[in-house]
């Protein structure tokens, strides 16, 4: 083997094969980023339910002030 034939190897695989590599590997942890892990989707389940039961007080206190103070909407 000759000199150039040991130079083109490393410059063919610097140029064609690792960009490949590298971008193969970035495409795969960003499609892996995009999905909910099970505690992501267990945080939004609970962050979801909290939401459901925050509204439903809100709901039910605004009735009270309602019947209670029939004028506080206005006074904000």
């Amino acid at each position: 083997m000759d000199l150039d034939a040991l130079v083109a190897v490393p410059i063919i695989f610097m140029v064609i094969v690792a960009p490949v590599w590298i971008i193969a590997h970035y495409v795969t942890k960003w499609r892996v980023a995009k999905t909910l892990s099970v505690d992501d989707e267990r945080m939004l389940s609970d962050l979801w339910h909290s939401a459901t039961e925050m509204d439903s007080r809100i709901q039910q206190l605004e009735k009270i002030l309602d019947a209670e103070a029939p004028g506080w909407r206005a006074r904000q």
